[in-house]
């Protein structure tokens, strides 16, 4: 029991999952993250292992999916996710 405890806190507790299909990444946003266009929201980049703040730059829903366009603060670019 306790080290599912200590496992779970390891790991992000990510809320939207997602794919960055120009860099080939998954991608996570927290719960807690506001995602709307101009809003600063947080996410994890499962190919680089770390957390990168971003700009909501605009939401478009195709179905199912959501394709969410964030200007990406640490590197300044814009990055393109399909979000489930």
């Amino acid at each position: 029991m306790i080290l599912l405890c200590v496992l779970s806190l390891s790991a992000p507790a990510l809320a939207w999952e997602g794919y960055d299909w120009e860099r080939n990444a998954f991608v996570g946003i927290e719960k807690g993250n506001l995602v709307r266009p101009g809003e600063v929201i947080e996410y994890f980049d499962y190919d680089e292992g770390r957390y990168y703040q971003g700009v909501v730059e605009s939401i478009e829903r195709y179905g199912h999916s959501v394709e969410l366009e964030v200007y990406d603060c640490d590197r300044g670019e814009t990055r393109t996710f399909d979000m489930d």
